[in-house]
Order: C-alpha cells, then sequence, then structure tokens
C-alpha cells in the first residue's frame, strides 16, 4: 500500500458568461442545490479523495452560504485571471500540505454528474502512466471546421479524436511543473492536459460517460438534473 494521497482542485472563480444568470453558472440551482454542492459532493463522498481546493473569485459572494463552505476537508483558494491560473493557485497551496508525488484530481465546479465508476477508472488508469490521465468521449458526430465566418473549409478525420472532460488527474508536482513553466511562457491552456501537453509528455485517454457534461448554457442545466435524477 501506498501513503500518497488524493486530492481534488475544483477552479470556481469564472462567472459564465455564456449562460446570462445574474450569478455565476456554478451557484444557479440544480435540483435545489447550487450546482457546485453537487460537484463537491461527488468527489468527497470518493473513499480515495483526503480533500479538496476551490479557486474562488475575490468579490465571491455565494459561498459562504453553500454547504461546503465550512467543510473540513475543502480550502478555499484565491482564484486568478483565467482558469490556469485559478489552478497553479491551488497547486501551490496544495503543495504546502501534500507530497510532491500525491495525485491531483482537477475537475471543472460544473460538472456535477461525474460517476463514481468514472473517478475509479481514471484513477486506475492514471497511476498506470507517468504522464497522468483525463476522462473523456470518442467524438461521433461528423466534424467540421470553418473559418471566422462559419463558412466550412474542411471536414475533419474523427477516428482517434476525444471530447476532453475532466477530472485530469495528474501527480501534484509534475502538473504544477508543466502548468508553471507553460505560464511562464505565456501560454494560456485551456486544460491541465495541454499544459502536459507544451511540457512535452502524452497523458492518456480514458473513457467515461456521456452524462458527465459541463453546465455552459442555459439548456445544460435541465440536462443536468434529468442527468442526476436517472443516476439515482
Amino acid at each position: 500500500m501506498t501513503d500518497l494521497r488524493f486530492w481534488a482542485v475544483v477552479p470556481a472563480a469564472g462567472v459564465g458568461k455564456r449562460m446570462g444568470a445574474n450569478i455565476p453558472k456554478q451557484y444557479l440551482e440544480l435540483n435545489g442545490r447550487p450546482v457546485i454542492e453537487h460537484t463537491l459532493e461527488r468527489l468527497l463522498s470518493h473513499a480515495d479523495i483526503a480533500g479538496a481546493y476551490v479557486s474562488l473569485g475575490a468579490e465571491d459572494e455565494w459561498w459562504p452560504d453553500t454547504a461546503f463552505s465550512n467543510h473540513p476537508e475543502v480550502v478555499r483558494v484565491q482564484g486568478g485571471a483565467e482558469r490556469c491560473h485559478s489552478v497553479l493557485n491551488a497547486l501551490d497551496e496544495l503543495a504546502k500540505v501534500a507530497d510532491a508525488k500525491d495525485w491531483v484530481l482537477v475537475h471543472d465546479a460544473a460538472r456535477p454528474c461525474v460517476r463514481k465508476e468514472d473517478l475509479d477508472a481514471l484513477i486506475v488508469n492514471a497511476e498506470m502512466y507517468a504522464t497522468g490521465a483525463l476522462l473523456g468521449m470518442p467524438v461521433k458526430d461528423t466534424m467540421k471546421r470553418t473559418d471566422a465566418e462559419g463558412i466550412i473549409q474542411s471536414t475533419v478525420d474523427r477516428d482517434n479524436l476525444w471530447h476532453a472532460f475532466t477530472p485530469q488527474m495528474f501527480r501534484l508536482g509534475f502538473l504544477r511543473d508543466c502548468l508553471s513553466r507553460a505560464l511562464q511562457a505565456g501560454v494560456l491552456v485551456t486544460d491541465e492536459a495541454s499544459a502536459v501537453e507544451w511540457a512535452g509528455y502524452k497523458p492518456v485517454m480514458v473513457e467515461g460517460h456521456a452524462d458527465n457534461l459541463k453546465i455552459t448554457r442555459p439548456e445544460d442545466l435541465p440536462l443536468a438534473g434529468y442527468y442526476l435524477k436517472h443516476q439515482e
């Protein structure tokens, strides 16, 4: 057995402009509770995850009203200008108490439907690969590339093409180093795997379930509610 631990990092400093709501999407009501409560419950209910570091905006006025604001296994961290800055801030704080070889699962605050079995599969696969792993789904639809005006330029071969989900799981020290170096080089990566790839490494994709959706647009909220009820 190993003494290494597993930690969740949840960047939640964004405002979710595409939702068109008057509060950040992670605080919208979903089946009677804020979205972020469902997300944190899914992560912290997993037996292997020791705690969660949540990156929040400085002006966040909604977090104190959530069920996890004073949770002993949840640490609030200052968010950054972009997701990558928020994640790195959380990793820096986590590094003060965790081993560099501990595992970190970075998960979107607005993905409240992640399944335990997908977390299990991610953990098993990530531990087999030194470069980490992330959940995703193979692309099923025909993919088109357009110009800035929406005019189709080409059809993209969908073989071996994936939708990248979260969590994305890496060793703490390894991810912290890759992300730090990318940001120092001026590369604003949109997910953690991109930082690892930029540094020259190749993480592995782990197929999860399609109901691990990210709430981005208004129509996603009732769909997430349906998924949660169906999973129960």
